[in-house]
């Protein structure tokens, strides 16, 4: 069976991928995704990945269709994604330029990288939950949303890193799922404007606070003692997941130390306006930079901690050529070392 790029050439596959990376660069979040602090090879496949699901997170949230035909819409988007997996070709069909772009590159990534399809149909099982469940009871159900809207991001990467390491993955979970708490905290009002709550309504009650304060915009002690117990589960998530960026090599550690660095940065800044995201919205700027790059190269690196040996998916061919040597041939593996301190 023909490679993507050997129907497209690599040309078209480059331009795929510049879409892709336009895509990424237009859209904020907590995190940098497909940012210059990554190694060059992997910026392309992470750009295809996020502009993925970028766009499936907006085939969720924006336009005045139903719930019903939103998620008829993202069952259509991951059934092109499986088609595009199993046919190459089938990521030719003409219709949006960005969408055959993301389904051109991604055909590639998931080739190249070896990605598994689950990770994917977890980010869209997470987007059309948000179709239809607008409340959550526990922090448990918080948490089970996290894991499919937010860990497939950080697990993808690091498979694009070639790391394949249980104990990694279970850092990184810890981060991602921290940076999405903080993302709720901090998109407190925006999401209410669209009928949403992801604070746990248990934990409302059991501190009397009610939902119809939000409406006046303003948040009563009752409201702040929920936050401020919420922020304090998402910093020991943070916490809990910091060696990660001590797991991995090269520019990657700086871009996870990075990442990790601007999600507590954003939980600082809540903390410090005591939660009330109505008068202001805590958000990252170019001011934050010279501290944020500072703390990261003044890191310190816990201890029994370092880079173990990437698994034979390391290397790959940049995202915009076509593979050519095995994996194999571009990268050593090694056993990883066990590392102390959890």
């Amino acid at each position: 069976m023909p490679s993507t790029g050997q129907l497209l050439g690599r040309e078209s596959l480059e331009a795929a991928y510049a879409r892709c990376e336009r895509l990424a660069r237009d859209h904020y979040e907590n995190f940098p995704v497909a940012s210059r602090l990554l190694p060059r090879p992997m910026r392309p496949h992470v750009a295809a990945v996020y502009a993925f699901a970028r766009i499936a997170d907006d085939l969720a949230d924006e336009g005045d269709r139903s719930a019903a035909q939103r998620r008829e819409v993202l069952d259509q988007w991951l059934d092109r994604l499986h088609d595009a997996t199993r046919t190459p070709a089938a990521a030719l069909v003409a219709a949006n330029p960005d969408y055959d772009a993301i389904f051109l590159a991604l055909n590639h990534t998931i080739r190249d990288r070896q990605l598994p399809v689950a990770l994917f149909e977890d980010l869209v099982s997470a987007f059309r939950q948000d179709t239809g469940k607008t409340r959550y009871e526990t922090f448990d159900e918080v948490l089970d949303y996290c894991r499919r809207s937010a860990n497939p991001v950080g697990r993808l990467v690091l498979r694009i890193a070639g790391y394949e390491d249980a104990r990694i993955d279970d850092a990184s979970d810890c981060v991602c799922t921290a940076l999405q708490l903080a993302n709720f905290w901090q998109d407190l009002e925006g999401d209410w404007r669209r009928g949403r709550l992801y604070v746990p309504l248990d934990e409302l009650r059991a501190a009397g606070a009610r939902e119809q304060d939000l409406d006046r915009r303003q948040l009563t002690a009752e409201w702040r003692g929920v936050m401020r117990a919420l922020a304090e589960r998402t910093r020991d998530m943070f916490l809990r997941g910091r060696c990660v960026a001590d797991m991995v090599g090269g520019r990657l550690r700086l871009e996870l130390r990075l990442t990790w660095l601007g999600g507590m940065r954003i939980l600082e800044r809540l903390e410090r306006q005591r939660f009330d995201v109505f008068g202001h919205r805590p958000s990252l700027g170019t001011a934050d930079a010279p501290l944020l790059l500072y703390r990261a190269i003044t890191w310190r690196v816990a201890r029994g901690t370092e880079p173990p040996a990437k698994s034979e998916r390391a290397g790959g061919s940049g995202g915009a050529k076509p593979p050519g040597k095995s994996a194999s041939e571009r990268a050593r593996a090694s056993e990883p070392r066990e590392r102390s301190g959890e």
